[in-house]
């Protein structure tokens, strides 16, 4: 009789270790689509059905009186986060700023500012100049042997 699951035309039947790694990676790249999906789109909210997600806190329930001052703080840090993510997603909008000291200028580093030099270049300088005027005085008693 004729085999047919040997033949040049039968299907590739792959082993155990090949489908499971085969399932692993696909898995993996659907995660990494999903995570690409949601960091190219924040707009799209998170959804979940874990009731873990859904329980009550009876510890640090809202209505304690110490939270209001925590539940502000939290609003601030959410609305300078809406922000910062704002700025990220549209770099096409400007930066808009009135704080005085941006417009300040730095007369000390900038780049028509004369050089400051360190103790050993000043300590070289001066000895260039030392033999320069060593070698000057020398040469006009070459050039002027009569004085």
């Amino acid at each position: 009789g004729r085999n047919y699951f040997e033949r040049a035309s039968a299907p590739d039947v792959e082993n155990m270790e090949e489908a499971k790694e085969r399932a692993k990676i696909l898995a993996e790249a659907a995660a990494l689509k999903q995570l690409a999906s949601d960091y190219m789109h924040p707009e799209v909210g998170v959804k979940t059905t874990d009731p873990t997600l859904f329980g009550r806190n009876y510890f640090n329930r809202y209505s304690a009186p110490e939270t209001e001052d925590e539940r502000a703080e939290i609003l601030a840090e959410a609305a300078a986060l809406k922000k910062s993510a704002v700025a990220y997603m549209h770099p096409e909008v400007g930066v808009c700023s009135e704080d005085a000291t941006l417009f300040g200028r730095n007369y000390f580093e900038r780049a028509s500012a004369p050089d400051v030099e360190s103790m050993e270049e000043a300590e070289e300088k001066a000895k260039i100049l030392a033999e320069a005027a060593a070698l000057k005085h020398l040469a006009r008693d070459y050039m002027h042997p009569e004085v």
